[in-house]
């Protein structure tokens, strides 16, 4: 009887709500993932139509073990993990129970709105975005910001055409004329990516970043047509000067990006040049840039298409759902198998993603951003 009690002890139930915000086409969890769950013992709630914008059929989950819903209300009300993709929305709010664990990304320092609501509903809050490796990487944030990364030019592209309000500039150029010039600014994941794609079409690409060494090995590995630059203020203000588009690609993790571009700035562009700011869902490095949507996804400021969908590996939702499940299903077992303070426990990394515990701040990044009490784990 006693070995009975502990079995029925660990089993989960694991919810996965369908995405509300717009246009996110993205889905949390695999059949794969509902499978490795149910085999060992778990519960899954899916919404239904859940997959649907991943090309995955509820056929496919309900195969796979999943309990199919018809609505958000019995997996908020009924599961002890949330696992989804973006932050909930406001609406989503009221669902949410005390000591649930909700498991997706937040990145809380660029909205207070968010922060204050997730912290009223006493729920337990661990970020993708912040969750660490042995190497101090960001593991499961990184395939989505090499997705961003490659989308910034295509879509930087797109609206550099005269119809997007751009200069009417072809990125890669053609004999007798001369190609975009494109700046990056941040030399991390997503600045990468970015210049792989730009320097591939055929754009002059410039990617700063004031790590030394992350220039040197971008120099090393980097097409001829790349130059590196060290990221300081003139620097910045020369690149703005001479850039058809700038790709924002700043990342301080947890924590809002630091503003390398002022109104002033963009006085200093060409006309109807284009800002790509990945880092919008952290606050963005650009001053003007806000939050848009996929829907709206450009507007502009002092001549300068402004472009700032928050969630841009949405649009390509299968090709980001599987990378980004592949990422995270490991540590959602982690999490299922063993409850999320005994996983925290053994995996430090997995600890460095809880953001919020019972009401309280638990991440220096955030509490920091909005001068908030910085409360430690209940279980440290």
């Amino acid at each position: 009887m006693g070995i009975a009690f502990v079995w029925m002890e660990k089993l989960m139930i694991v919810g996965v709500p369908k995405e509300i915000k717009n246009h996110e086409y993205r889905v949390s969890l695999l059949p794969v993932g509902a499978e490795e769950l149910t085999r060992r013992g778990h519960k899954v709630l899916i919404e239904r139509n859940a997959g649907a914008g991943s090309g995955i059929e509820d056929t496919e989950y309900s195969t796979c073990g999943a309990t199919v819903c018809d609505g958000p209300g019995e997996i908020f009300a009924s599961a002890d993990v949330i696992v989804k993709v973006k932050e909930p929305l406001a609406e989503e709010w009221p669902l949410m129970r005390e000591g649930q664990v909700m498991f997706t990304y937040f990145h809380f320092a660029a909205d207070k709105e968010l922060t204050d609501g997730v912290l009223a509903t006493k729920s337990v809050a661990i970020a993708y975005e912040t969750i660490t490796d042995a190497a101090g990487r960001l593991p499961l944030l990184t395939p989505m910001s090499e997705i961003a990364g490659k989308m910034s030019i295509q879509e930087g592209a797109k609206y550099l055409e005269k119809p997007m309000s751009g200069r009417g500039i072809l990125l890669g150029g053609v004999p007798g004329v001369e190609p975009a010039q494109v700046t990056i600014l941040g030399g991390g994941v997503v600045g990468t990516n970015a210049a792989k794609v730009a320097a591939g079409l055929g754009a002059r690409v410039a990617i700063m970043d004031i790590d030394i060494e992350r220039l040197r090995y971008l120099d090393d590995v980097m097409p001829a047509n790349v130059d590196t630059v060290y990221s300081d203020r003139h620097a910045i203000l020369r690149y703005l000067a001479m850039s058809d588009l700038v790709v924002g690609a700043v990342l301080i993790p947890g924590a809002r990006c630091p503003v390398l571009i002022s109104r002033e700035d963009l006085k200093r562009m060409r006309p109807h040049a284009v800002i790509v700011d990945v880092g919008v869902d952290q606050g963005g490095c650009c001053e003007t840039i806000h939050p848009t949507t996929h829907e709206n996804p450009t507007y502009v400021v002092d001549d300068v298409v402004h472009y700032g969908v928050a969630n841009m590996p949405g649009a390509v939702g299968r090709t980001s759902t599987f990378a980004l499940t592949n990422a995270t299903l490991p540590y959602l077992l982690q999490l299922v198998e063993s409850g999320y303070v005994a996983a925290a426990k053994r995996n430090p990394g997995l600890a460095d993603g809880i953001n919020m515990e019972h009401g309280k701040v638990t991440h220096s990044a955030v509490a920091d951003c909005f001068e908030m009490p910085l409360e430690p784990l209940s279980f440290v």
